[in-house]
């Protein structure tokens, strides 16, 4: 009968610590996501930006006849409150200063913006809201804030903060080099 016990119990250990192994790695597995549950996040990431950026480029194209680059140009005009150099534009929307001069030139066929040449320099341009420009985007971001708060109707206000943390998060580990 020991040595039937014996083989019990060396079994037994040997399950046990099979279990253990298995939950080692599942903890494990929790800390330090493998390359397929990162790229699976990366992939869920980018569809949800890509839905949300279609819906918003729709819903200014129908309502105020405006791209998204054009919302990002006044924005970051009413943002700072003051004149901004294209190159200045071109920096904080983290586009080249081709891009901002197209988006510059509708807005101010548009009456949304005004250019003057700086005196020191006739190559250097300000870009400034002009009244309507910022009447406008102020109607504009009223309605940018309703839909994104209609898009993210589902989620609850706990919901929210727990995925900004988490987005973060992830924004940090990424920025790692």
């Amino acid at each position: 009968m020991h040595r039937g016990h014996a083989i019990i119990d060396l079994e037994c250990a040997w399950s046990e610590h099979a279990i253990l192994m298995n939950q080692k790695e599942k903890l494990s597995s929790l800390d330090a996501p493998s390359s397929k549950e990162a790229l699976r996040t990366w992939l869920r990431l980018l569809s949800c930006e890509t839905v949300i950026e279609q819906q918003l480029r729709s819903h200014l194209r129908k309502t105020f006849a405006v791209t998204l680059p054009q919302f990002d140009v006044l924005s970051e005009l009413e943002r700072t409150g003051q004149q901004m150099t294209m190159s200045e534009l071109s920096r904080k929307l983290m586009v080249s200063n081709g891009n901002v001069t197209g988006v510059i030139d509708r807005l101010e066929k548009n009456g949304f913006v005004t250019r003057t040449r700086a005196e020191h320099d006739r190559r250097v341009q300000y870009i400034e809201l002009t009244d309507r420009g910022r009447n406008e985007f102020n109607e504009m971001a009223q309605h940018h804030e309703a839909w994104l708060a209609e898009m993210l109707s589902d989620l609850s206000s706990t919901d929210m903060q727990n995925l900004q943390t988490l987005l973060l998060k992830t924004r940090r580990s990424a920025s790692k080099e």
